[in-house]
């Protein structure tokens, strides 16, 4: 086996230390599956040993593409390199305390509700530590220009987080579940319970004050309303009165210069005959008196 650069040498450290933790878990999760008795819960630890199963398989097959050899951290140049046999051992110790560990999650918990509670538990702790392993190998491989290891690892990521998201949603659901089956119902009813209960009611009293609050305010708003509708009206009729008035003055006054003008038009009318017959007269004396002095014999 060719000696490893540096570079390809840290690559391999830190994915093998990230396949020795996938074939931990794949021994954890055929522990939990089959103490697991929700059937959704159950059917997700299968998807996710499978998807385990298949991480180690991509990693493993990503070691031997960067001259790793079999999938076991090889010995690493500088001071802090392990050996073979030692990185080898650390691998098997790591399998061996999952199986360990299975026995152990089989007995802890006090009723059925409570070990998968505890499961849950586990392998969501589980969960974030291998997010954080595939994070720190995505981030070392794009600063060694490794694109290949660099999205392998963001692949994996996202199924972890995926699987992480899942049980922190089912980790409340099992608590109820321990709750419902371990606290008796009439001791689940106190204290909290008692006191939600005074809160609801105090709730209550205050949507019930702020609902009377809220209707009085209301017919206040309709009365000021209706007084506001019968100002408006009754300034209205006032309008419409003052203005009916204005009319009926301006056609009395219209009238009554009408009258005046008549009057004074007859006014002038009789003067102006007057004037005619005074003119008349003059005009008849005049010829009268020319008349009277040709006869007078003085005149003849």
């Amino acid at each position: 086996m060719p000696d490893l650069s540096t570079r390809d040498a840290k690559l391999v450290q830190y994915l093998n230390e990230a396949y020795g933790k996938e074939r931990e878990l794949e021994t954890a999760l055929q522990a939990h599956i089959a103490m697991t008795s929700r059937p959704p819960y159950r059917k997700r630890l299968q998807q996710h040993l499978t998807e385990t199963r298949r991480h180690a398989r991509e990693v493993e097959r990503r070691i031997r593409q960067l001259g790793g050899g079999d999938a076991e951290p090889m010995q690493l140049p500088g001071p802090d390199a392990l050996s073979k046999g030692a990185s080898l051992a650390a691998e098997v110790g790591s399998r061996a305390m999952a199986a360990a560990k299975g026995p152990l999650h089989a007995i802890r918990g006090t009723g059925e509700q409570e070990k998968m509670l505890k499961n849950a538990k586990t392998e969501y702790s589980e969960e974030h530590e291998e997010i954080a392993t595939y994070s720190a190998i995505e981030v070392l491989a794009q600063s060694l220009g490794d694109r290949d290891t660099a999205r392998l690892a963001a692949a994996i990521r996202r199924e972890e987080e995926r699987m992480a998201r899942f049980l922190a949603g089912l980790i409340p659901t099992l608590t109820k579940a321990v709750v419902k089956e371990e606290v008796p119902a009439a001791e689940r009813r106190t204290n909290g319970s008692s006191r939600a209960g005074r809160g609801r009611a105090s709730a209550t009293r205050g949507a019930a004050k702020r609902s009377q609050g809220s209707a009085r305010t209301g017919r206040g708003a309709s009365g000021s309303a209706r007084k506001t509708s019968s100002s408006r009206k009754a300034g209205s009729t006032a309008k419409g009165a003052a203005t009916r008035k204005a009319s009926a003055t301006r056609k009395a006054s219209n009238a009554r210069r009408a009258a005046g003008a008549r009057t004074a038009a007859a006014g002038r009318k009789a003067g102006t005959g007057a004037s005619r017959a005074a003119t008349s007269g003059k005009r008849k004396a005049a010829a009268g008196r020319t008349s009277a002095a040709r006869k007078a014999p003085g005149g003849a």
